[in-house]
């Protein structure tokens, strides 16, 4: 999609997945060519035909700090889980990758 609208930063690019989630590829191309007749529309052209008002920047931060949490937590689960293995325990010991 970056082809067709103007896309300058990282909160744009947010922005950018945010809408094609939301109203769908097929009629963000519409738009974007419908506004972008000589040069590329801006992102925030776009949402404004469309009475559409992104989400915030701290909202797609909060977001991403819940995710990267997420997974943190998986990791650190994991860690713990092998910590614990006794060694020596060949049905334990069979998940764990082997060391070359």
């Amino acid at each position: 999609m970056e082809h067709l609208i103007r896309v300058q930063n990282d909160y744009d690019r947010q922005v950018l997945a945010w809408l094609r989630g939301r109203i769908g590829d097929a009629a963000l191309q519409t738009v974007a060519l419908r506004l972008g007749r000589e040069r590329k529309p801006y992102l925030s052209t776009i949402c404004r035909s469309l009475g559409i008002r992104p989400p915030g920047r701290r909202q797609f931060a909060a977001e991403a700090a819940r995710v990267h949490r997420t997974v943190g937590d998986q990791y650190l689960a994991r860690i713990r889980e092998i910590l614990g293995q006794r060694p020596g325990d060949p049905a334990k010991d069979a998940a764990l990758p082997a060391r070359n």
